[in-house]
């Protein structure tokens, strides 16, 4: 075979007839001809080498024409020269895209080592990671096709959808530098354990010492009259009773949520000043201040230091976006994966933006991110996951107060983005009906 022998030796072969020829094997090439009607005559086979001299392909040409005539013709040493300086040009054509090719697939398969890595710290973020870019282009794709509204003109090329794909895939790699108890904390009083069986045993203290005040008050009163019945003791069952309904009151304050009352404040400052009885005999509150306080958490479960920490890890995905060295067509990566914790009113971290300073693709984001968290199953606050209903009226809210583009969340709901992610990756259970009228503007 002619391009074999060619690719072996690494020397060029010019052969005038392959009819003619005796040297290498033109079976199949005259069984082409003989179904075809073509005939093969000349042939012109180069070995194709890169700057490293190795073998990537061979370029063979076949029938050299005559320009005086038209007729088939045998390659001159001229065409020969032409063709091998050419063939050695499109080897450095080829080498250089294999290369480009090599290195997006090194950056792609980093991308995925660095949510990997995330993924290893936290079994509760690292699904965020894969979900979130799948989001993101979803409500890109859509924003896209839009012709009309404050966004009709709003389109992304090939290298742009690609440039906040992976924006979106990095947009939390700060995290890496996140404590894990802060990352997995899943209730308000969990620092490296969750301290609710500490307090569980100062409960079951005051309990027990209510049981014995009650023995050693019936004792003292005996003066060998009826026997004293512990079940039948109304004071002690009351006494008994609003221990267990403080106990069950604080279990329940130690879940995260989106929303605590004053009533709830003054109910947990009111159990927190409660006494027990240490080993030592000493009296000491129920809770302490940072206990309580933890357990006074509005939103969630992190406290405000603990907060602090978590929303530092934006500043430090910025941080980490900004040093590396991007081509032409992903320097805008540090922007869109920075804005995600933006708000259209300014009230967002790290940088406070308003909605005339971000960018569309910014946007996008903010939405997936938020989207992705309240539907997600896998947090260590939330493993049964928010109704589908309950989420959007959250997300409209957030909307009206202007957390997002109005405009982008339009889209995301007039377009049904949610209903088509929520089919794919949001649990069945989790997922009912949404009165979609009542959540556009």
């Amino acid at each position: 075979m002619v391009a074999a022998a060619a690719a072996v030796s690494g020397k060029t072969v010019n052969i005038e007839d392959a009819y003619d020829n005796k040297e290498y094997d033109f079976s199949g090439t005259k069984s082409f001809d003989h179904k075809t009607g073509y005939r093969s005559k000349s042939f012109l086979t180069v070995p194709m080498t890169n700057h490293e001299n190795e073998l990537i392909g061979v370029l063979q040409l076949l029938n050299a024409i005559d320009e005086e005539d038209g007729e088939v013709t045998a390659f001159s040493d001229t065409d020969q020269q032409l063709v091998e300086s050419f063939s050695s040009q499109a080897a450095i054509t080829i080498t250089n895209r294999n290369l480009i090719n090599a290195q997006k697939e090194l950056f792609d398969s980093f991308i995925q080592l660095i949510a990997g890595a995330i993924d290893e710290k936290s079994p509760y973020t690292g699904g965020h990671y894969r979900r979130v870019p799948i989001l993101t282009n979803m409500l890109a794709d859509s924003a896209s096709r839009i012709d009309t509204g404050p966004l009709k003109d709003f389109s992304m090329t090939e290298d742009e959808k690609y440039e906040l794909e992976v924006a979106a895939w990095l947009h939390d790699c700060g995290k890496i530098t996140t404590p894990e108890y802060v990352v997995d904390k899943g209730t308000k009083l969990e620092t490296i354990f969750d301290r609710i069986h500490i307090v569980n045993t100062r409960f079951e203290l005051i309990r027990r010492d209510a049981i014995i005040n009650a023995l050693k008050s019936r004792l003292e009163k005996t003066n060998g009259s009826k026997p004293y019945i512990l079940e039948e003791d109304e004071q002690l069952k009351k006494e008994l009773a609003e221990i267990e309904e403080d106990k069950a009151y604080i279990k329940q304050c130690n879940i995260g949520g989106e929303y605590i009352s004053e009533e709830q404040v003054t109910r947990i400052n009111q159990i927190a000043n409660k006494n027990w009885l240490t080993s030592s005999g000493e009296e000491e509150k129920l809770l302490s201040e940072e206990e309580a306080q933890n357990l006074q958490i509005g939103r969630g479960t992190l406290s405000v230091r603990e907060r602090e920490i978590i929303n530092n890890h934006v500043s430090v995905t910025i941080k980490m976006l900004q040093s590396l060295p991007y081509p032409r067509h992903l320097k805008r990566v540090p922007e869109f994966a920075g804005g995600h914790h933006e708000k259209m009113d300014g009230t967002g971290y790290p940088n406070g933006l308003t909605h005339s300073e971000m960018s569309t693709q910014a946007k996008i984001m903010v939405i997936a991110d938020v989207y992705e968290a309240l539907t997600a199953a896998d947090r260590p606050y939330n493993s049964e996951g928010k109704k589908l209903s309950l989420v959007m009226k959250i997300m409209s809210f957030m909307r009206n107060d202007y957390h997002f583009d109005p405009d982008l969340f339009d889209i995301f709901v007039k377009e049904g983005v949610f209903e088509e992610y929520a089919k794919k990756f949001v649990k069945p259970g989790q997922i009912d009906e949404v009165e979609k009228k009542k959540l556009v503007m």
